[in-house]
């Protein structure tokens, strides 16, 4: 009878890169949240201990708690007394900073808003020209994105982000993804709180070609500041709407504590 070898099956372990602006902690944290809802550890699943994540990847153990301890403050993972740590469900989550959250009732319905770049992220010091700016006279991350349904654009969104809280962000592709689920799974921040408000302008000839509406028609301007835990004014934004295509609402609600 002819012997076959068994088969090995082989993973290749991530590694963390030391020269990265963001901490190691949060590195592995973003790996086992990834494994977490891709399935490799499923809900209820024991991960592996901190003496085996520490040689795996060539870290301190301090370094692991403080990942372990930022998934279990998100609640992916919880310490049980003696059996090790587990994957728990974790709670629901309300998107605040991307296109889902300023349209959650449109994409309830199942309308399909495509989203693209105007501007990639890049690091600019804004000028002082509105007050309502935290952002005005220091630096700040700036994206631009245009979203359109049925082929006509419908919402410009302008953005700027702390460059303190997002280290490294000009080095991500933004094209169609998530900022709230990129500030949560790459930075582990949550947004506590917002605050809008709303008027009607014309939308200026550079914003209405974009838009391709004429520089006096009227749009629906939304400005948002966005708060999270221990750092306020995070990000500000600004949207405009064209209300003659869509009928926009919003629903903003709370996390737990990050």
């Amino acid at each position: 009878m002819t012997s076959y070898p068994k088969s090995v099956s082989l993973r290749v372990v991530p590694s963390l890169n030391a020269d990265s602006p963001i901490p190691l902690y949060r590195q592995l944290a973003t790996v086992l949240l990834a494994r977490i809802r891709d399935g490799e550890y499923p809900l209820g699943s024991k991960i592996p201990s901190e003496p085996e994540l520490s040689r795996r990847f060539g870290i301190g153990r301090p370094t692991v708690r403080q990942a372990t301890d930022l998934l279990i403050r998100r609640r992916c993972i919880e310490r049980r007394r003696g059996s090790g740590t587990f994957v728990v469900e974790p709670p629901e989550q309300v998107e605040l900073l991307s296109l889902a959250g300023t349209m959650a009732s449109f994409e309830k319905t199942g309308l399909d808003v495509r989203t693209t770049l105007v501007k990639r992220a890049r690091r600019l010091r804004v000028a002082r020209d509105d007050p309502e700016n935290p952002f005005a006279g220091r630096e700040a991350w700036f994206v631009s994105r245009l979203s359109r349904f049925e082929k006509t654009p419908v919402l410009l969104e302008s953005l700027w982000l702390d460059v303190e809280l997002f280290p490294g962000l000009g080095r991500i592709s933004l094209a169609g993804r998530s900022l709230s689920r990129l500030a949560d799974e790459h930075y582990h921040l949550r947004p506590e709180s917002a605050e809008q408000n709303f008027r009607v302008t014309a939308v200026g000839e550079s914003n209405g070609s974009l838009l391709d509406l004429a520089a006096d028609a009227p749009v629906l301007l939304v400005k948002r500041r966005i708060h999270f835990a221990n750092a306020t004014d995070a990000v500000f934004s600004e949207l405009l709407c064209r209300t003659d295509r869509l009928v926009f609402s919003q629903t903003l609600g709370g996390f737990p504590d990050a």
